[in-house]
């Protein structure tokens, strides 16, 4: 941690203070003798860090420090790194292919694809109203479900037709529409699967044939083919649901589902950019 500065010719009293105030905040003073063999990867990944905190720069860059750890060993780094960048004053610049990291760390995220930017934003703007297609895909895990849809205006208002069901769009969301002067077309419909429900009633729903249930723990993702072929996955927290409807999500069963309005995300099949962004 000491070597930069000892090659500025930095006082050894100096080259103390910073090094121990370094291992301070990394919580590593008790490391600091160690050779490098004989410490764990995420102490050494604290290491590194310390390198970087002792010169005392303005900006930190970072290129995908956490990918060659464990998940477990990533996801208390992940932390440490929040709880650093709240004990010194400084812009983090972190590149990362993690969407996790970039929603968990960033105050600010850009979003790039082939080296053009698609979107910059907060995490929650990116999340909830993506710039494009490529957007709402990337953020979110599983990642938004795209199905094709009619966009149909009526009156000052505007309905999506998706799988048989008709979807009327808030005040909110017909304004923008109406604003950029969209007409009857065919859109991308898209929804993420956290905002689905599963429907046991005679509401208006999509039906669909259950491929495959995976059991998460706290919830299940149910891969549910539709009549054109495509496929969408629902998150649904297990609370919601009986023991005997839970028995019932088995290979090839039928289920119906829905979503509600605000949810709901369009996009021009042919640009690939949001209508309502």
């Amino acid at each position: 941690m000491a070597f930069s500065l000892r090659l500025r010719k930095m006082n050894n009293e100096e080259v103390h203070r910073r090094v121990c105030q370094a291992a301070e905040i990394l919580g590593i003073t008790e490391y600091l003798a160690r050779k490098p063999k004989n410490l764990s990867g995420g102490q050494r990944q604290r290491v590194a860090i310390g390198r970087a905190i002792v010169r005392e720069p303005q900006v930190f860059l970072m290129d995908e420090p956490l990918s060659n750890l464990d998940a477990k060993l990533r996801n208390q780094m992940r932390a440490e790194i929040i709880l650093l960048r709240k004990r010194i004053d400084t812009t983090f610049i972190y590149v990362t292919h993690d969407q996790t990291e970039a929603m968990t760390l960033g105050d600010r995220i850009v979003i790039m694809k082939d080296g053009y930017i698609q979107q910059v934003g907060t995490p929650q703007q990116v999340f909830e109203t993506p710039k494009n297609l490529f957007v709402a895909g990337f953020i979110g895990s599983p990642q938004m479900n795209f199905m094709k849809a009619k966009l149909v205006r009526e009156g000052k208002g505007y309905t999506a037709q998706v799988h048989g069901i008709r979807v009327p769009l808030g005040e909110e969301k017909s304004a923008k529409l109406a604003d950029k002067g969209v007409k009857d077309m065919d859109v991308i419909l898209g929804v993420r699967p956290e905002h689905t429900m599963l429907c046991f009633g005679g509401e208006e729903s999509i039906e669909g044939t259950l491929r495959v249930n995976e059991m998460m723990g706290s919830e299940l993702h149910l891969h549910v083919d539709l009549d054109d072929g495509s496929t969408v996955i629902l998150r649904i927290p297990t609370l919601e649901l009986t023991e005997q409807q839970r028995a019932n999500l088995v290979y090839g069963s039928k289920l119906r589902f829905t979503f509600p309005e605000k949810v709901v995300q369009l996009f021009d099949p042919k640009t690939e950019e949001s209508l309502l962004f």
